[in-house]
């Protein structure tokens, strides 16, 4: 996910970002824009996928813009990661 953004430029962007008791893994603060990485690994235990459930509805309940993509997404398809997060920014798409 850095190399996708540094390579496009995107910057502002925060890694860990601290919000109430989790964390966020890159935020746009001043535009509350979370995106979250999702992978199998992480998320096969029970717990971890409903901690991050709850952390989501925070987010979304606080305001926030909460983008989620996976590791194929970042490896298979990483314009669509960034027209995402741009659109999310209100930033030009890269794709037509």
């Amino acid at each position: 996910m850095i190399t996708i953004l540094r390579r496009a430029g995107l910057l502002s962007w925060v890694r860990g970002h601290p919000f109430g008791r989790w964390t966020i893994d890159f935020a746009w603060p001043a535009a509350k824009l979370a995106v979250e990485v999702d992978g199998w690994a992480w998320h096969m235990d029970v717990e971890r996928f409903r901690a991050d459930r709850h952390k989501g509805n925070a987010l979304v309940r606080a305001g926030w813009d909460l983008l989620r993509f996976t590791w194929h997404d970042l490896n298979n398809r990483p314009a669509y990661v960034l027209d995402e997060i741009r659109t999310a920014l209100c930033l030009t798409p890269t794709s037509p």
